[in-house]
C-alpha cells in the first residue's frame, strides 16, 4: 500500500512539473458546463518516459512495461485532483475518469523495436512498442462503443443508481468486452442492464454550434455530437520494401493491423512511411485470437538523404564545370555497367537518372512526376537496364501484369464488417517509382487510369515491325516512328516517349555480346580500366542529394521553355503540343538541373528539356519546322571529353531560339539573340 501510495505521490509531481495538471484544469472547464451530462470524461496526458523516470524510475518502468497499470495510477491521481478542486461537479466515481497516455517518444532501444521475426506471441506483458512500416491496406472509419454505464437490476443494491459500473474500451478489446447483456453486479451478483442514454460512441464530444436562422434574425446554440471512431491499417516493416522491387526473390513479408482510434483515424495513408507508437494486444474473435497493435501516436516519415557526395564525384563536378552539359552526359556515360558498357544506350541512361533525381518522396509534388515510355526493338536489354535503375529510387516497385495496379478490396478479418482496401502496386510506389515493363501484357482498362496515382510509371513497348499495330495510322507522318502496340492516347499521356535506338548501329550486338561474355568469364573483374570510376553507392548517394534540392527556373530557362511551347502552337496542332507539355518541359528542366548538382535551371537545362520534347512530339506525331537531328543528346562519342557534343548542343540551342523568333512576334522582347 506504501508503495502505491508513493506511486501516486510521484504521479501527481509529474503532472505538476509538466503542465499536464494546468491542463487538467483547463480541459475541467468545458466539461462542468450545464449541459454537460456524461458518464465518461476523457482526457489525454502526454508522458515523456525521460522526464517520467527521472522523477520515479520505479514509475517509469510501469509506463514503458505495464501501461495498465500506469493508466490506473494515473487515472486515480486524475480523479482525486478533480474532486479535491471541485473542478468536474458531475464525476462521482473514479470510474467516470477515463484516462489515455499518449508517448511523447520511446527509449532508442532495439528492445522498443517491434521485429516481426523475433518478438515473442505468447501470453506476455504487452508494452509499447515503435515500428516503421508502410501503409499496404486500410478500411473505412466505423463506429465502436468507447464507453457505456450499467446498473444493477436489484433495487436495494447502492449500485441500482449512480456511476459504479462503467465498461470503458481497453486497448485489444473488441467490442463485446464493452457491450454484453451477461455483465453481473460486482456487489451482489444480480444481471446488469445498460443505461442507454449514457453510450458513449467513440470518442463523443459535445461542443457547442451557432448557427443564424434568417427568416427571423435570431441565434440559436444547438448541441451537436462530434464523433471520432476506429479504422484499421495493415503495415509492411521498412525492411520488407525491397520484395516489392523487380528482383527475384523468394521474401515475403507479413504485414501487422493497427487499430487507429478517434483522433488517430485518417491520420494515415495509402503507400506512405509512418512511424507508429502502439501496444500489442491479442484480439478474441471466438474461435481465434488475432495479434494486432492498438496505435498510440503516430508520425509520417520523412527519409533525409545524404548532403554530400562522393569525392570522385566532386572532382568530377569541379573537372566539368566549365559546360553545362558535361556532368550529365558523364554520369549517363558511366551509368549501369553491369547491364551494358559504357557508352551504349546513353540517351536512355540519361532520361532514366533524370526520372530519377526529378521523383520526390513528398506525395505533394506530383506535378512534377516523369513517367517514361521506351519503345524498343531489344526489350531485354531494356527492361535489364530500367530494372538495374529501379534500385535507385527511393522506393521501386515492379508490378506485374496479373496482380493489382491500384486497389482492391476483401473482407476485413478483425470482425469488423468492414471491406478491408488492398493498396495496388501503384499506390505501392506512392513517392517512387512503378515499374509497369512491356504494355502489350495489359488490358486496355488497367491502362487508362495512369495519370491518377502520385509516382512515376516507366513502361516500354515492343517496337518489333508487325503488319498490324493498334493506334498507328497507316500513312504516318513524316519523321514519325513506330510506337509497338501502345495506343496514341496512352504514348500522349506517359509525356515522354523515347526511341531507344543505340548510337553504335551494327557494332552495338557486338560490344554487348563481348561485354556479356567477358563478365561471364571474370566475373568481378574491372572490364574498363580506362574508364572513370563510378560505384553504384557513388550514385545512390548523388540520386539521393539530387533529389533533396530545392530548385528554381532562371529567367532564361523560363524564356525558352515558353518560347518553344509558343511557337510550337502556331506550327502543331493542339492535341500535338498542349498544357501538359509545359508541365514537361518545366520537369525535365528541373530535372537536369538536379542531376548537374545545381539549384538554379539555366537556359542550357531548358534547351535539354526543349531537345527530349521535341524528339517525343516528333517521334509520335512527325517533324515541324525545328529540325532535330538524328541521336542529338549524344551525337557522338565522349573520348574528346565531350567537347564535340558541346558545340553541337550549342548549334542545337541557336535553332531553337531562331524557331522562336520565327514563329512568335515580339519574341525579341524577352529573349536575347546570341
Amino acid at each position: 500500500m506504501c508503495e502505491i501510495l508513493a506511486l501516486k505521490e510521484s504521479v501527481l509531481i509529474y503532472l505538476d512539473r509538466s503542465g499536464a495538471l494546468e491542463k487538467l484544469i483547463e480541459d475541467c472547464k468545458s466539461f462542468d458546463g450545464p449541459q454537460q451530462n456524461d458518464a465518461v470524461y476523457r482526457f489525454y496526458v502526454r508522458v515523456s518516459p525521460t522526464d517520467l523516470t527521472e522523477v520515479d524510475s520505479v514509475l517509469g518502468d510501469f509506463v514503458l512495461h505495464n501501461p495498465r497499470k500506469a493508466t490506473a495510477l494515473f487515472q486515480s491521481v486524475c480523479f482525486l485532483a478533480i474532486k479535491t478542486l471541485s473542478l468536474v461537479r458531475k464525476i462521482h466515481t473514479e470510474n467516470q475518469v477515463n484516462v489515455i497516455l499518449k508517448w511523447t517518444h520511446l527509449p532508442p532501444f532495439p528492445e522498443y523495436c517491434l521485429h516481426l521475426d523475433t518478438f515473442p506471441r505468447g501470453h506476455v506483458t504487452m508494452r509499447p512498442v515503435l515500428i516503421e512500416g508502410l501503409v499496404v491496406a486500410m478500411t473505412r472509419v466505423t463506429k465502436y462503443t468507447g464507453a457505456a454505464r450499467f446498473l444493477c437490476t436489484d433495487d436495494d443494491c447502492p449500485a441500482f443508481t449512480g456511476f459504479h459500473h462503467i465498461r470503458v474500451h481497453a486497448p485489444g478489446a473488441t467490442e463485446s468486452a464493452t457491450m454484453r447483456n451477461d455483465f453481473i453486479c460486482s456487489m451482489c451478483s444480480s444481471p446488469l442492464k445498460e443505461d442507454v442514454k449514457f453510450r458513449v460512441l467513440g470518442g463523443e464530444i459535445s461542443v457547442k454550434v451557432i448557427r443564424m436562422r434568417f427568416k427571423k434574425w435570431k441565434f440559436l446554440c444547438e448541441k451537436m455530437s462530434v464523433v471520432v471512431d476506429k479504422q484499421l491499417v495493415e503495415l509492411i516493416h521498412t525492411k520488407a520494401i525491397d520484395a516489392l522491387s523487380a528482383k527475384q526473390s523468394s521474401v515475403r513479408f507479413q504485414s501487422v493491423t493497427f487499430f487507429l482510434r478517434d483522433e488517430l483515424c485518417n491520420s494515415m495513408r495509402l503507400g506512405h512511411l509512418y512511424s507508429v507508437v502502439g501496444i500489442p494486444a491479442h484480439v478474441h474473435q471466438w474461435p481465434n485470437i488475432t495479434w494486432s497493435i492498438e496505435a498510440n501516436g503516430v508520425r509520417k516519415l520523412e527519409r533525409e538523404g545524404p548532403q554530400n557526395i562522393s569525392n570522385t564525384l566532386q572532382e568530377l563536378l569541379q573537372t566539368t564545370s566549365s559546360s553545362p552539359w558535361r556532368f550529365s552526359a558523364i554520369l549517363a556515360h558511366c551509368f549501369g555497367l553491369d547491364v551494358t558498357p559504357p557508352g551504349l544506350y546513353n540517351t536512355l541512361k540519361l532520361v532514366l537518372l533524370l526520372s530519377l533525381v526529378q521523383t520526390r518522396a513528398a506525395a505533394e509534388e506530383t506535378f512534377h512526376c516523369l513517367d517514361l515510355l521506351i519503345v524498343t526493338c531489344d526489350s531485354l536489354i531494356v527492361d535489364r537496364l530500367m530494372m538495374y535503375s529501379l534500385g535507385f529510387a527511393p522506393r521501386g516497385v515492379r508490378h506485374r501484369a496479373t496482380g493489382e495496379m491500384f486497389a482492391s478490396l476483401c473482407r476485413d478479418e478483425h470482425g469488423t464488417g468492414n471491406a478491408n482496401i488492398h493498396a495496388g502496386s501503384a499506390f505501392l510506389a506512392s513517392g517512387g517509382i512503378c515499374m509497369l515493363g512491356d504494355l502489350c501484357f495489359y488490358q486496355k482498362d488497367k491502362l487508362d487510369t495512369l495519370e491518377s496515382v502520385p509516382c512515376s510509371f516507366w513502361a516500354l513497348s515492343d517496337s518489333t515491325p508487325s503488319f498490324h499495330r493498334p493506334g498507328r495510322s497507316v500513312q504516318a507522318a513524316v519523321g514519325a516512328g513506330d510506337i509497338g502496340s501502345v495506343s496514341m492516347h496512352l504514348a500522349d499521356a506517359f509525356g515522354l516517349v523515347v526511341q531507344c535506338q543505340d548510337e553504335a548501329g551494327k557494332d552495338a550486338l557486338a560490344t554487348l555480346t563481348a561485354h556479356v561474355l567477358q563478365q561471364a568469364v571474370w566475373p568481378g573483374e574491372d572490364l574498363y580500366p580506362a574508364s572513370i570510376k563510378l560505384s553504384c553507392q557513388d550514385y545512390k548517394e548523388l540520386i539521393a542529394h539530387a533529389q533533396s534540392l530545392q530548385v528554381a527556373l532562371s529567367d532564361g530557362a523560363l524564356k525558352v521553355i515558353r518560347g518553344y511551347y509558343m511557337a510550337s502552337r502556331r506550327v502543331r496542332t493542339l492535341s500535338q503540343i498542349s498544357m501538359p507539355s509545359v508541365k514537361l518541359l518545366i520537369s525535365l528542366a528541373e530535372a537536369h538541373c538536379r542531376l548537374s548538382l545545381r539549384t538554379l535551371a539555366l537556359e542550357e537545362d531548358a534547351i535539354v528539356a526543349v531537345l527530349l520534347c521535341e524528339t517525343s512530339v516528333t517521334f509520335r506525331h512527325g517533324a515541324s519546322a525545328l529540325t532535330v537531328p538524328a541521336h542529338a543528346l549524344f551525337p557522338c562519342s565522349l573520348a574528346d571529353g565531350g567537347l564535340r557534343r558541346d558545340a553541337i548542343l550549342d548549334e542545337f540551342h541557336q535553332a531553337v531560339l531562331r524557331f522562336i523568333f520565327s514563329y512568335v512576334p515580339g519574341a525579341e522582347a524577352y529573349i536575347r539573340e546570341e
